[in-house]
């Protein structure tokens, strides 16, 4: 697959998993009448399930990472050539931002807004920590010994851990960044936005590190996905 089919696919992917995001969101508070568990609920349930429909659709032509923290995790096991790292970063990221303008569009709110969504905090950091570490378990566990469920794993283990964690399982920093532009129930203040990504990324390397160890090979014909679908990249 050529790296342009890639990108389109990461920004694609990575669009549309914002614009869920961030528009289940605004339904779920708007319609839950100041029940902030339902409205969480909503944004977890609408989550989930497009994590597991964009891996299956996008996953046989990018690996349908969406993530940076994914990516450079891959890059570094040998999945995906390290000159490819910036150009699917900034996929991901140009696709998130796109995701989240297009919610706000649907949803009649301001293109951008700063968000005032505080999520500062030891506790909300190691969360985000322990949010990206379990991520990264779930994909390289699944990928490497039973690749088959690495979509439907991806998603249950985010519903679950926008429940289990302080921060709601960001886990992603292209995520983050546009999340900080959207001043609705999914934000994140712009400047508590570092912190979460550094934990993420520590995350992910943590869980690397420890499944370079417990489960070291992948599938001999893996090729360069993270997300159990092979694909065959032209270079």
């Amino acid at each position: 697959m050529t790296l342009a089919r890639r990108m389109a696919a990461e920004a694609v992917g990575t669009g549309f998993l914002l614009a869920a995001v961030i528009g289940s969101g605004i339904m779920g508070e708007r319609l839950a009448g100041g029940n902030v568990a339902i409205a969480l609920l909503a944004n977890t349930l609408a989550t989930g399930a497009m994590l597991v429909t964009l891996i299956l659709t996008f996953g046989p032509i990018s690996g349908a990472h969406f993530n940076p923290a994914v990516t450079l995790a891959d890059a570094s096991q040998g999945g995906l050539a390290w000159r490819e790292v910036p150009m699917y970063a900034a996929a991901q990221i140009v696709g998130a931002f796109a995701g989240v303008a297009a919610a706000h569009l649907m949803f009649g709110e301001a293109l951008f807004s700063a968000s005032r969504h505080v999520r500062a905090g030891g506790a909300q950091l190691f969360s985000e920590f322990v949010a990206t570490f379990g991520l990264l378990c779930v994909i390289w566990g699944c990928a490497r010994l039973r690749s088959s469920a690495v979509p439907f794993a991806v998603g249950a283990y985010i519903t679950g851990a926008y429940w289990f964690t302080a921060s709601t399982s960001f886990a992603n920093p292209a995520v983050t960044l546009a999340r900080s532009a959207s001043d609705t129930f999914a934000g994140i203040r712009p400047g508590d936005a570092p912190g979460f990504m550094v934990a993420q990324f520590a995350g992910a390397a943590a869980a690397t590190i420890l499944f370079r160890w417990l489960a070291p090979s992948l599938p001999k014909d893996a090729g360069s996905v993270v997300f159990g679908t092979k694909a065959t990249y032209e270079r």
